[in-house]
């Protein structure tokens, strides 16, 4: 548990992120029939960030998908993010921020300063991850308790968070293209935060899932590359850690599926991916410690690949997508380093 100094910067830093208005899309489209399946666009702005040269002035730019954090639970939907997409839009980035189903539905819970609408409860998925995917329902797992004894909303459903996922990434180029025609899906880079860290790289390494998973594909993603901020990038380091109250091993369906689910879903074991790949940390991040970064780095040593992990002093878990924040500026940087 972090001390009470600790805690207390976080609640602030958290604060300030959640603070900023969310900011309207210049586009919505659909990829699915599910009312989360849905991908928000916002054209590039120029102005304040990379001065764009090339195909650039020539009114293309970057793509940059984007997907959220919250621990894969309902009450965290895209609209935190909002800001920080704008923030990179008009850095000059075409943006796309996705949408996917999370855990299911806790009336009791309170809502998130987000203004998030709360996911509908969903029937099966649309695919499974492995051949004993239908075994256990789309979640599988109970919540666990929270500080004040109350139930905590379950984390993902699978294997539905997964389907949403894969889904997405596919849609996106033709989905893009009409609704930004400015952006170049030839020149797309990945990011996501915290949870939506781990599914940027869990989505990155589809090509490398067992072969009978729903959701491998053939070849690596066509990626600039990734820029995971904070991501649960080891699952078994993150439960050791007791990261978000156990949500990776919520995410999996609980004790009883974790073991035999994590090789559909824990990045630190997809690897190499073959795709540039940089992880955004703070070093006072309380909320996914240091440690599940550097796991996976580590990880991805091991077997060959040199993955960037850039620690930041005195930053936590929200400078990371806080438009505020000299932190915020930091990732903006790094995917621009892999997409112009």
């Amino acid at each position: 548990m972090p001390d009470q100094a600790a805690a207390a910067r976080d609640a602030a830093e958290e604060a300030s992120a959640l603070s900023h208005p969310p900011v309207v899309p210049d586009a919505t489209a659909a990829y699915g029939a599910h009312p989360d399946q849905v991908i928000d666009f916002y054209a590039p702005r120029g102005g304040a960030g990379h001065v764009p040269s090339g195909a650039e002035a020539a009114g293309t730019a970057p793509l940059v998908v984007v997907l959220h954090g919250g621990a894969w639970r309902s009450r965290y939907d895209r609209r935190h993010v909002t800001p920080f997409a704008d923030f990179l839009a008009r850095r000059g980035f075409a943006v796309a921020n996705v949408e996917y189903r999370r855990g299911e539905t806790d009336a009791t819970a309170t809502g998130s300063a987000t203004g998030s609408t709360q996911a509908v409860a969903a029937g099966s998925g649309s695919g499974s991850g492995s051949a004993e995917a239908s075994a256990a329902g789309a979640v599988g797992a109970t919540g666990s308790t929270d500080a004040s004894g109350g139930a905590t909303p379950v984390a993902g459903r699978w294997p539905e968070t997964f389907d949403d996922v894969a889904a997405a990434l596919d849609a996106l180029p033709a989905l893009a293209r009409e609704a930004l025609p400015r952006a170049d899906v030839n020149r797309t880079v990945l990011t996501g935060h915290s949870a939506g860290g781990h599914l940027a790289l869990w989505a990155a390494a589809r090509h490398l899932l067992p072969a009978d998973a729903a959701w491998r594909t053939d070849r690596p993603a066509p990626l600039r590359g990734v820029v995971a901020l904070a991501p649960l990038a080891d699952f078994e380091v993150a439960e050791k850690l007791a990261v978000c109250e156990g949500a990776a091993r919520q995410l999996l369906g609980g004790d009883e599926h974790f073991a035999l689910r994590r090789p559909y879903a824990d990045p630190s074991l997809l690897l190499p991916t073959g795709i540039a790949t940089t992880l955004v940390q703070g070093r006072t991040d309380v909320v996914v410690p240091q440690a599940v970064a550097e796991s996976y780095a580590d990880a991805a040593a091991k077997a060959g690949e040199v993955v960037g992990l850039t620690l930041l002093e005195d930053v936590g878990h929200f400078p990371l997508i806080d438009p505020a924040a000299d932190a915020c500026a930091v990732v903006a940087e790094e995917i621009a380093q892999l997409a112009w």
